[in-house]
């Protein structure tokens, strides 16, 4: 959700501040504001709006350049309207300690109510503004043990970036179940809440763990537990380039994301097949013991991750014969699911840092899970709670709406499926050559619908003006259904809604009018037929079609002109191949409403809070 970055150094902060606020853009967001240290003074400029508007505002205060401590943040509201007021950062009632603060404080109304009391006064609705009123009341000439007497007072989650006018040499962070990573630099050090922010400056990183506090300077970082023990940290290197996270002459970063996905599959196959069917899956930590012993599978995710997960229990249920339940993670915790020493539970998430995820696989791990994870940002909260971890080396991810880490998240549930199945003595031989033949024929063919792109977006702009649509599949395309109506509503607002085309009749073909637009996937496979006679029934109430079908089924043309025809392949694999042209479908549309595609409105690249 919201972005947070700090800076301690040599330089001007103020650049580097905002440089790193618009590289978090993507996370989502409705104010922005920074604080800088200067001339013995913690100066404030924040805005409701995006940051070209801070920007802007700040223009006509130069007095904020060349300070060399200072933090800054971009605010998603939850607690108060998206106001000047609310935006971050917050001051105590001296005007000494500033805070930035991403999470939400569970307990801050309990705390307020005291902080009055004792004479404090408080000017916004956030639960945020408590923390550095806190600061102030236990400092006593040490800025690290006031902060941790603060935080242990504080139910919730939060990623702290905190500043002091007493300590002008100190920059402190401190993580509970939000993202908060440490940028290390020559004379200078970082604090923030995602790589983009610091990938300018240095590709030098320590992830900061859960219940633990950073205290920087310009050339040292040291890091303690929440009582204030010392920790030992891990220093990675980030192997992605600045370049990787730009556009790279794109309009938009989804389109650029659509575009990289072949290479990101290929990435996938080359990497984890070896010769011509060997499947080798490091971090995958599972003895061939524990897979012949395996009960159950739950797989935990939300949104497009979940729908990847519907798609892996087909899969993994084909070949491996093990029942699969797919859960919403942030419904799994407030029932009572079956788990044992013998459950395995994948857990999906781009960036690792899902909080309901998070929060699903703890109470999975408590009730004796193993816990394989399907991540694509190395070291994140998740891979750290995981007894193994499946990469997807998909590289940033910039765009709201998930696109690539949704076909890697696929690509890797294709090789999982296979290779359990394989250990299960349920897969070898010509079946197992042949199917990864045809995995390995996918990239090329995603390559050849992104050459039809521009036929895609003729079908778009006869569509765009539709009140709402409604996605069909069926089978293993039912998860796909799924995936392109919330690629449609994310980013267009366009109402639509995916279903399972047998159950038409048991409801939803009572929407269908000429007022409504249907995406009918219909590809070459053992239901065809049945998709037809779905799509019989939609045309004889006036539904406008749009159909998803496979090369030399030209006779469908029959129900509707608007046909996207996809390359001729085994059924099993369509799924990673439909969900490239409904991505486009949805891109078009969004773009030719004028709809801000990169940043939807309302949503967060990374829901970090509950």
């Amino acid at each position: 959700m919201c972005g947070i970055v700090g800076y301690i150094g040599k330089k001007d902060a103020l650049p580097i501040l905002l440089d790193g606020l618009r590289q978090l853009e993507y996370r989502g967001y409705d104010s922005a504001g920074i604080s800088v240290l200067k001339d013995d003074k913690i100066k404030i400029v924040k805005r409701s709006g995006k940051i070209k508007d801070l920007v802007s505002f700040i223009k006509s205060h130069k007095d904020l350049d060349n300070s060399k401590l200072g933090i800054g943040h971009s605010r998603w509201a939850t607690h108060g309207a998206p106001t000047n007021i609310n935006a971050h950062p917050h001051l105590d009632c001296s005007g000494n300690f500033s805070v930035v603060h991403n999470g939400i404080i569970e307990n801050f109304s309990d705390i307020k109510k005291e902080l009055i009391k004792e004479g404090h006064k408080f000017k916004s609705e956030t639960d945020t503004e408590v923390l550095p009123h806190l600061v102030e009341k236990y400092y006593k000439r040490d800025l690290k043990e006031a902060v941790l007497k603060a935080v242990r007072r504080l139910k919730g989650s939060f990623a702290l970036g905190i500043i002091s006018k007493y300590e002008p040499d100190k920059l402190i962070g401190v993580r509970r179940e939000s993202p908060l990573i440490i940028g290390l630099g020559k004379d200078e050090n970082f604090i923030a809440s995602d790589i983009p922010a610091v990938l300018r400056y240095t590709k030098k990183i320590i992830y900061v763990d859960d219940g633990e506090m950073a205290v920087l300077t310009k050339d040292k970082v040291r890091v303690f537990d929440l009582n204030g023990k010392g920790r030992k940290k891990k220093v990675d290197t980030i192997k992605w380039t600045v370049a990787s996270a730009q556009k790279a002459g794109f309009p938009h970063f989804m389109l650029k994301e659509i575009h990289e996905q072949p290479k990101v599959l290929k990435q996938i196959i080359s990497s984890r097949i070896k010769g011509h069917s060997k499947i080798t899956l490091e971090g995958i930590n599972l003895k061939d013991s524990q897979i012949k012993n395996i009960s159950n599978i739950i797989i935990l995710a939300c949104g497009t991750a979940y729908h990847a997960g519907l798609v892996g229990k087909y899969l993994i249920e084909k070949f491996t014969h093990i029942p699969v339940l797919v859960d919403l993670a942030s419904e799994f915790r407030y029932r009572e699911p079956i788990v044992n020493k013998n459950t395995l539970v994948i857990a999906i998430s781009q960036s690792g840092e899902t909080a309901d995820t998070l929060a699903a696989v703890r109470e999975a791990r408590e009730r004796g899970a193993v816990i394989l994870s399907i991540c694509n940002v190395v070291g994140s909260s998740l891979v750290r709670i995981s007894d193994g971890v499946l990469y997807t080396y998909a590289g940033p991810e910039i765009g709201v709406a998930s696109t690539k880490a949704y076909t890697a998240q696929l690509g890797i549930l294709y090789l999982l499926a296979f290779y359990i199945a394989e250990r299960k003595s349920l897969l070898k031989g010509q079946l197992k050559e042949s199917l990864i033949r045809e995995f390995k024929k996918v990239p090329e063919i995603l390559n050849k619908i992104l050459g039809h792109k521009n036929y895609i977006s003729r079908i778009a702009s006869k569509h765009l003006h539709f009140g709402s649509f409604l996605y069909l599949g069926r089978n293993v395309n039912f998860p796909t259904a799924l995936e392109g109506a919330l690629k449609l509503k994310e980013i267009s607002y366009i109402p639509a809604e995916g279903y399972a085309a047998g159950e038409m009749k048991h409801g939803p073909i009572a929407l269908i009018d000429e007022y409504r637009a249907v995406v009918c996937i219909a590809p070459e496979s053992h239901i065809y037929e049945k998709m037809v006679s779905n799509i019989q029934e939609i045309c004889a109430r006036k539904g406008k079609v749009i159909i998803v079908s496979t090369e030399g089924h030209e006779g469908i043309e029959r129900f509707t002109k608007e046909v996207i025809y996809i390359p001729k392949l085994d059924e099993l694999f369509s799924p990673i191949v439909i969900a490239l042209p409904l991505q486009l479908l949805a891109y078009y549309i969004a773009v030719k409403r004028g709809c801000n595609v990169d940043q939807p409105r309302n949503l967060a690249k990374s829901v970090t809070v509950e």
